[in-house]
């Protein structure tokens, strides 16, 4: 189907605040100028709220106000701009970028044999010149090389020309422009020199500058082609359909799109999870390393919380939805891929603003060569290989790669060490933080509360209180059914709101809930609060046996002294900001170490101290993930929320950090400090490549093949750099950490 037969409308979907939106895949985008020329063209157009081009997918997202602009004058205008459009689809977009895969290694492989074939020829006119080569035999090698050289450039040149014709017919520049001029100039010079029985050609010149051009664009798509696929085994995890309970029993497999919040679906053994919910019946193993980074089945039961995307063992579970298709954690984990690899940072900025004054920028630096040293008196020919060496030499590829390479590593090693960006520019915002504000609850302590102590299952009202909390989704209710197992719910429980649950077992009452409920009395209370400060009660009272109170607090991390140890000796300054009482914030930060904290904290007072320290010249760093902790998050110059967090924490947040543990946040500030400073090596290095190069190649010194290995040098020099991110990635690249303590010596201190 072509573009104008395609019904555009039909794939515009409804967006934030009136708008709408549209996602494309776009065909040509070969580097961060094309990025911005997409952007900025399709911004003149009317109504247009905001256009992201991602570099990696080729995919367009564009919003806007449906009435000032239709979905197929944004497909007119990137045809005008030289590029094709398609609805985006991963299977397809796929497809393409294989077939463009297959193709660039296709032209890659010609230019390499026919480049060796050539040099072998011109090695034999080089040594011949020297010695006693007969003109004959020279114009016959020339002639020869000629025959390779010409239908090797129109095959493996495609590449460039089609993208270097699509931007001249749009009436704009880009870097393969003056690549496809380097390279025919050279080809044609050097068949006029031929012609002419000169002793020198260059035609191993244009076709070993394709073949080093061809390695350099062919790395670069390998490395989107890991991003895209990473995506894509992302993408893999999502069930497309559920066995829905329907209330009569029975079990009919429907869409995904076809679950609901509060149904019950049916996950059998070996399935992956199709919804976030909670499990009402069965027991299981989860493969939960997609949350918690570790590939370790946890075991699941009645009143525990599973996830997307995770893959169940070998038992049946019935799992209640609370968050269905497009609202679970595994789609909140691709929203923020794709945001994160959408935005541009400072660096990616500066970069694409350099890349698009480059193009004319080197068209007139060659022009003037060529004058300059025609006016010198040169004869037109040198003048014009002296001219083609610095158009080859100063392509800006090295340039266009310096900052994308870069995060692309880095985001991938972010995600392998737990952490997924929401903003791209984090990265450069973590390198520069001295300060780190820590919420406690949910953030220094694991989310969910644990029973303080053991539990004695052979005692029977312990266990029937389990049984009864099954029908209650209360966090202690769920802590209690994770403590004594339990699976079989009790019939007939009424829950008393705001109160607790309570039942009839062996002609007596049980009741289960807050102590007042259940009949405690003042001082019982008050001696369990004072054995475990700032902890939770639970009560439970069968008949007229006395009432037992079960304490539950949320346990920190487990590594979490270990982290804050780790900061601490790398200098940070480190703080606790917690609305919680006074006694829990104490007792947490005696445990941890940390002098400087505070209790009872609400939003506007955690947001008063962020500006205070902001105001003594300190860069903060906010790590929390409650409610109260959202302002807070978007104040800070750089933010964290642990994954359990609320929705607008996470929003607010400009990174989320998976799993129970908090070394998230240590690797999290150790990689962007190595990132920062790859990416300002990497903008250096294309720098200085050009300070050193140009004026060499202007002043004659540098033949069109050696500018050609000098440019694919530069830019096969800035990926290497980027990918030391990851060979230095071993067991020597992160401090060890301390001996871990248990939970028990933690809460002593």
């Amino acid at each position: 189907m072509t573009v104008h037969q395609r019904d555009w409308q039909a794939f515009v979907t409804p967006g934030k605040d009136g708008a709408v939106h549209m996602d494309l895949a776009v065909d040509g985008i070969t580097c961060a100028a094309c990025m911005g020329e997409i952007e900025r063209g399709l911004r003149r157009l009317p109504g247009i709220r905001n256009a992201r081009v991602n570099l990696t997918s080729q995919r367009l997202a564009v919003d806007w106000v449906q009435d000032e602009t239709g979905a197929d004058e944004i497909v007119a205008e990137l045809e005008r701009l030289g590029y094709a459009a398609h609805p985006f689809d991963p299977a397809s977009q796929r497809e393409r970028q294989d077939k463009t895969g297959k193709q660039l290694l296709r032209c890659l492989a010609v230019a390499g044999f026919a480049g060796m074939n050539i040099m072998l020829l011109s090695v034999s006119v080089w040594s011949g010149n020297a010695t006693d080569i007969t003109p004959e035999t020279r114009d016959f090698f020339h002639w020869l090389s000629a025959l390779i050289a010409l239908p090797t450039v129109a095959y493996s040149g495609r590449p460039f020309v089609k993208s270097a014709f699509k931007a001249l017919s749009a009436g704009r520049l880009n870097m393969d422009v003056p690549i496809v001029i380097g390279v025919f100039l050279a080809v044609a010079l050097s068949v006029v020199q031929t012609i002419q029985h000169h002793h020198h050609a260059y035609f191993e010149s244009a076709v070993m500058l394709l073949f080093f051009l061809l390695i350099g664009r062919y790395l670069d798509h390998n490395m989107r082609g890991r991003t895209r696929s990473f995506a894509e085994n992302i993408a893999a995890l999502k069930a497309e359909v559920a066995a829905r309970i329907n209330p009569d029993g029975s079990v009919r497999e429907v869409p995904l799109s076809k679950i609901e919040t509060g149904d019950l679906v049916m996950v059998s053994g070996g399935e992956r999870v199709p919804v976030d919910g909670v499990v009402e019946t069965g027991a299981s193993e989860i493969d939960q390393s997609l949350v918690t980074g570790e590939s370790v089945l946890v075991p699941v039961n009645p009143g525990q919380r599973v996830y997307a995307g995770t893959l169940n063992g070998a038992g049946a579970l019935q799992v209640r939805v609370e968050a269905a298709s497009g609202a679970t954690l595994l789609d909140e984990v691709n929203r923020l891929l794709e945001t994160a690899s959408q935005a541009k940072s400072k660096y990616v900025r500066v970069a694409d603003r350099a890349a698009r004054l480059y193009a004319p920028l080197v068209h007139g630096a060659a022009a003037i060569t060529f004058l300059g040293w025609l006016l010198a008196g040169l004869a037109w020919q040198p003048a014009l290989v002296i001219s083609i060496s610095v158009l080859i030499i100063t392509c800006p590829c090295a340039l266009g790669l310096a900052v994308p390479a870069v995060q692309v590593v880095a985001s991938g090693q972010l995600f392998r060490c737990g952490v997924l960006l929401n903003s791209s520019d984090a990265i450069e915002r973590l390198a520069d933080i001295d300060t780190i504000l820590f919420d406690k609850t949910g953030t220094l302590t694991l989310a969910e509360p644990e029973l303080c102590g053991e539990i004695d299952l052979s005692d029977d009202t312990v266990l029937l209180a389990g049984r009864l909390a099954l029908a209650s989704r209360h966090p202690l209710s769920t802590a209690l059914v994770k403590a004594t197992g339990a699976i079989t719910p009790l019939a007939e429980v009424t829950e008393v709101s705001g109160a607790g649950l309570e039942t009839e077992v062996a002609g007596k009452t049980l009741r289960l809930g807050s102590p007042m409920f259940c009949g405690a009395s003042r001082q019982q209370i008050e001696r369990a609060l004072s054995e475990t400060p700032g902890a939770s009660l639970l009560a439970i009272r069968h008949g007229d046996a006395p009432v037992r109170l079960l304490t539950f607090r949320q346990s920190l991390r487990l590594d979490a002294r270990a982290v804050i140890d780790q900061l601490k000796a790398q200098g940070f300054a480190l703080e606790i900001v917690s609305g919680d009482t006074e006694p829990a914030v104490a007792a947490c930060a005696k445990a941890l170490g940390v002098d400087a904290w505070q209790a009872g904290m609400k939003p506007a007072s955690k947001i008063a101290r962020l500006e205070a320290l902001q105001a003594e010249g300190r860069n903060v760093l906010m790590v929390g993930d409650g409610l109260n902790d959202a302002p807070a998050l978007a104040g800070a110059n750089v933010s964290l929320s642990p994954v359990s967090a609320v929705h607008l924490s996470q929003a607010a947040a400009d990174a989320v950090f998976l799993g129970d543990k908090l070394q998230p946040v240590a690797d999290a500030l150790r990689l962007s400090k190595r990132a920062r400073a790859a990416i300002e090596q990497n903008l250096w290095i294309s720098v200085v490549y050009n300070i050193i190069a140009v004026p060499i190649a202007v002043a004659g010194f540098v033949t069109p093949l050696m500018a050609a290995v000098a440019m694919s040098a530069s830019s096969l020099a800035v990926t290497a750099n980027a990918l030391k991110l990851r060979l230095g990635e071993d067991a020597d690249a992160r401090e060890p950490l301390p001996h871990r303590k248990s939970e028990d010596q933690l809460a002593k201190g």
